[in-house]
């Protein structure tokens, strides 16, 4: 088997993958030892369950060994499980491109794993293979080939789609991501109809009688259960898509026997679930502006409060119709809630009737609800102002006859307790502060004027230096300044004041 160039990088690291949910990380190293030197093994698990994600990985030291582990334990038993072994691909563009990847179906239930890598192997080197399995270990009729080049996929579908395989005509297509289908639209082609609403002794050949009328029918199946009883539904597919539609037109809402038929074009799983998913969001939508403004929030209740205490309470307001107090996993208040009315009428009224009201001996908040997205945009709204307040000037302010680099702005200032220092004799022009008036005013915050007695060494230069202002022998009233972030105030031997670096003393 060649080794692919995109795991040129890192020759010796392969995936395990469809592993048994019991298989740990010794029986992996058991199953791939004997191949040569291992370097580490893993097996992958789930974050907070910690349990087995069924696949896993096994390091070699050597490239040949892990050559040998591919060709002989792919398609092998560990376990009791059929485990798949191929190269570790790392790059993820790479694994999900789905470059190269076949999708196939209508499989004989005889193919498994191995079945398709031989039918396959002959347009090119086939990375993996897999026939999905149902949880009893039987084959779903569809699985998956990955070729190393996309060259050697269109080769296989072009010589393989259409072709007979154990007596059953297979489909051989590119392989295409979920979240690339497309749903059919309206006008779509199909032929395989779902049937149901039949009684249960509605036999196949009554239903072939009765719908071989609007065409030749391919197939014909009820599905029942273990006992060989009808599970009152069926599938009919015609060779001709105008066979089916009229058929569907035809039937759909008809008595047949004792109940009304539904027949609708057959859906697969994954088209049945997007649809259902679209509905849901379509009515939740709907539920959501049709209650936008009725919904209250309420906060602070008491944790005995319960559901109906709530809806007793606000009952008096008008149609109430959801309460919910929110409560953790262990079923303890979390303190809110949420109690919607009937219009916002009676939403407004009970905001007005109830909010602040004492309710086991706490005071309500109630207000309309929002949701997040609205919340988060009206407190951006309401402190936008502010914030843009606390910008310090662009400017710099700098002390007249001091150098520029002894003293700069610090945007966002936020003033923090400081030393008390004696104010000296100030050259003309200056403030009683030391500052220069800056380019545009500063709204402080009225801060208290404590002593910052926070470290030793503080305390000391502090008490030094107002003792040795004292000693001048001159009458000062205090003045505060505020501590900076980046700057320290000492004293300068001609009696000012400059701000200096830590370092610089």
């Amino acid at each position: 088997m060649a080794v692919p160039a995109t795991v040129a990088a890192v020759p010796a690291s392969i995936y395990v993958g469809d592993l048994h949910p019991d298989v740990q990380e010794h029986h992996l190293f058991a199953a791939f030892v004997e191949f040569g030197s291992i370097a580490s093994v893993r097996v992958c698990r789930d974050r907070v369950t910690m349990n087995s994600l069924c696949y896993g990985y096994v390091n070699f030291r050597s490239q040949q060994d892990a050559i040998r582990a591919i060709k002989l334990r792919n398609n092998s038993y560990l376990n009791g499980k059929v485990i798949r072994v191929m190269w570790l691909h790392r790059d993820p563009n790479a694994r999900k491109s789905g470059r190269g990847n076949v999708f196939v179906k209508n499989l004989a239930g005889s193919i498994d794993n191995a079945g398709l890598h031989d039918l396959f192997k002959k347009y090119g080197n086939i990375l993996s293979s897999k026939v999905v399995m149902s949880e009893d270990g039987k084959s779903k009729g569809y699985g998956f080939v990955q070729f190393e080049w996309e060259e050697s996929a269109n080769n296989a579908i072009e010589k393989l789609n259409g072709s007979t395989v154990g007596n059953k005509q297979i489909y051989v297509g590119k392989f295409v991501r979920k979240g690339d289908r497309i749903l059919p639209g309206y006008d779509a082609k199909y032929t395989n109809l779902y049937i149901k609403n039949l009684d249960s002794d509605i036999t196949e050949a009554l239903l072939q009688e009765k719908f071989s009328s609007f065409g030749k029918i391919i197939s014909l199946a009820i599905s029942k259960d273990d006992n060989g009883l009808s599970k009152g539904f069926a599938f009919v597919n015609y060779e001709n898509p105008d066979d089916a539609k009229k058929a569907m037109e035809a039937m759909n809402g008809l008595q047949f026997g004792s109940k009304y038929l539904y027949v609708a074009r057959a859906q697969k799983k994954a088209e049945r679930e997007q649809i259902l998913h679209r509905q849901f969001e379509e009515k939740r939508k709907e539920q959501i502006l049709k209650y936008q403004a009725s919904n209250l929030y309420v906060k602070n209740i008491d944790d005995d409060v319960t559901d109906k205490e709530l809806r007793d309470l606000f009952s008096s307001c008008g149609t109430i119709t959801s309460v919910k107090v929110m409560r953790d996993d262990k079923g303890i208040s979390k303190g809110f809630g949420f109690i919607c009315f009937s219009n916002p009428e009676e939403a407004n009224k009970a905001v007005m009737s109830f909010n602040g009201c004492m309710f086991h001996r706490k005071p309500l908040y109630i207000a309309i609800a929002q949701r997040k997205k609205e919340r988060k945009t009206q407190l951006n709204l309401h402190y936008a102002p502010q914030q843009a307040g606390l910008d310090g000037s662009s400017t710099p302010v700098i002390p007249g006859g001091v150098p520029p680099y002894f003293y700069h702005s610090v945007a966002s200032l936020m003033f923090q307790s400081g030393l008390l220092y004696q104010p000296l004799g100030l050259r003309s022009g200056w403030r009683a502060n030391d500052f220069v008036p800056p380019s545009r005013s500063f709204q402080h915050s009225q801060v208290p004027i404590v002593p910052n007695f926070t470290r030793h060494q503080r305390q000391n230069r502090g008490s030094r230096m107002n003792g040795n202002l004292n000693s001048l022998g001159k009458a000062y009233s205090s003045v505060y300044i505020p501590q900076l972030q980046y700057y320290q105030a000492v004293e300068y031997s001609a009696g000012l004041l400059l701000f200096l670096p830590p370092f610089m003393y």
